[in-house]
């Protein structure tokens, strides 16, 4: 049976600057529930203690987005994304008191001995930990397989392969996702973003290859270009079957229950989300981008250029900034010199 576990309440926050509410997030959850959909992770997009000035800030604190999702879950259980340094240990101790059941323990993708006390805690509170490898085309096979062997060892019960730049194909999906599965002891999974239109197509890719965790939202609301869309992701998996506990019928009246308090769009791919797909940079970071260079009055797609030369990763915001900063300085001085070189030539 495979595992689906819904991000629209987590990764869907992305698509609007964090900003669901409670309302939305108990009414969603609740119609989930009756969907049949195994996890439904909940939070700010950047998870456990995302919310702040730099990131966005949330409506309501965490505290509230889980016992409101809590309390509309009777079946499903309930998830929640933390990454090492956002979050703190503090926000576990509080996500479990709220009554969350999986906590999916979150690094770069060669950064996964920082999960380890994390990945502890949860297991010592006898609650599901997941640990997941962020900005999975970063690495090749066999250093996935390191990391997420360091995972397993902590004591995660899954490790996730998360292509936050939405830059992998089938072919790296297909190396990367049997790797592990043949490596490891436990249960991998797959989210995908759809930066070049390969989300659902990665997803399947990963099934075959053995993944029995699979991330998707409803309509594909998500970060940037969007996420797997479930009701896509569900009839492919039917067509193929893969067996799972919701059905295509069940998560196309969910889409059509959200309609009337979620109000999800389906993303398109943007140039933007396209470029960002290419350059390997993680979908969130597209408005930030566009934000900087309208700011610096410079070029959009030289920034995403400069900014993957230096491997810009998840929460490195700031340095977005900087670039553009450094690359408007460079513009002007290229600028100041042409002048001056146009003066001494007319003299």
């Amino acid at each position: 049976m495979i595992v689906i576990s819904d991000a629209t309440l987590r990764d869907g926050n992305h698509a609007i600057r964090h900003q669901l509410t409670a309302a939305q997030m108990y009414e969603y959850a609740s119609a989930a529930d009756e969907a049949g959909i195994d996890i439904v992770e909940v939070g700010h997009g950047n998870g456990l203690g995302g919310s702040s000035c730099l990131l966005g800030q949330t409506p309501i604190d965490d505290t509230i987005m889980l016992e409101t999702a809590r309390a509309a879950l009777k079946s499903s259980q309930l998830g929640v994304h933390f990454i090492p340094g956002l979050g703190k240990s503090s926000d576990i101790t509080l996500a479990l008191e709220a009554g969350v059941d999986v906590v999916r323990v979150a690094t770069h993708c060669t950064e996964a001995n920082v999960s380890a006390r994390f990945i502890e805690q949860v297991r010592l509170a006898d609650k599901t930990a997941y640990g997941v490898l962020m900005m999975s085309h970063m690495a090749p096979p066999e250093v996935l397989l390191a990391q997420a062997r360091l995972m397993e060892g902590y004591g995660a019960q899954a490790v996730i392969l998360m292509d936050s730049a939405g830059y992998s194909t089938p072919s790296l999906v297909k190396s990367k996702v049997s790797r592990l599965v043949d490596g490891l002891s436990i249960m991998v999974g797959f989210h995908a973003h759809n930066n070049l239109g390969l989300a659902v197509a990665n997803s399947l890719v990963a099934l075959e290859e053995g993944a029995l965790v699979i991330d998707g939202c409803i309509k594909g609301f998500g970060a940037g270009a969007g996420n797997t869309q479930l009701e896509t992701l569900i009839a492919v998996m039917e067509r193929e079957g893969y067996q799972a506990n919701t059905t295509f019928e069940k998560v196309t009246e969910l889409g059509r229950r959200s309609e009337a308090f979620l109000s999800p769009k389906t993303p398109h791919i943007s140039a933007a989300n396209i470029a960002s797909g290419l350059f390997g940079l993680f979908s969130g970071y597209v408005p930030h981008i566009q934000k900087a260079a309208l700011e610096f009055d410079v070029n959009e797609f030289e920034l995403y250029g400069r900014l993957a030369k230096r491997k810009l990763v998840a929460g490195q915001e700031d340095i977005i900034t900087e670039e553009a900063g450094r690359l408007a300085r460079a513009r002007d001085t290229q600028r100041a010199v042409g002048k001056l070189e146009a003066r001494e030539v007319s003299a």
